[in-house]
């Protein structure tokens, strides 16, 4: 069985969550199989070990659980995209408009030195949004998007289309 097949056959779903009409994919599972989650691991770092990446930036909160492992592989830096609020430092925002009203995400101010090239990582991307917010929160800061990174793509929400303004360099380990 390939990575792509044990992943989905790990992976739950919870219908009508978080409301009616939603299947979400749940990657706690995941959590629970540390082999499965060492080879994800190894299947990313392969990936992107001889590219020109210069730092790993996740995106709050399922981003960091294979953003920092992945960073710490491949030897870079490891940046943290939270929520308005949640970082204790000098920060830069962006506010990004969501299916119901906005949000704003934010990093510290010495999270990126101008031209470096930062890959983007969250477990799933549906319809862009949040992926969308974080490079153009990189690009403010005057880094460069090296490549977008999901644990998770649903391909029918056509969420690439938003990232695609940014670079075609968009990768996923499983898509439905």
């Amino acid at each position: 069985m390939n990575l792509e097949q044990k992943v989905k056959e790990t992976i739950r779903d919870v219908v009508d969550f978080p409301k009616k009409g939603i299947v979400f994919k749940d990657i706690t599972p995941i959590m629970k199989d540390s082999l499965l989650s060492k080879e994800i691991l190894n299947h990313l770092t392969e990936q992107f070990k001889d590219r020109e990446i210069d730092a790993v930036a996740g995106i709050e909160s399922r981003g960091f659980l294979f953003g920092y492992p992945l960073a710490m592989a491949l030897d870079v830096p490891f940046i943290l995209i939270r929520k308005k609020g949640k970082l204790p430092y000098d920060k830069i925002q962006h506010s990004y408009q969501l299916e119901y009203g906005s949000a704003v995400i934010e990093m510290h101010t010495d999270a990126i030195k101008e031209g470096q090239k930062v890959l983007i990582h969250d477990d799933l991307l549906a319809t862009g949004g949040s992926a969308e917010a974080a490079a153009s929160l990189i690009k403010k800061a005057k880094g460069e998007i090296a490549g977008f990174n999901f644990l998770v793509t649903l391909d029918f929400l056509k969420g690439e289309e938003k990232l695609l303004n940014f670079t075609n360099d968009i990768t996923s380990v499983v898509r439905y």
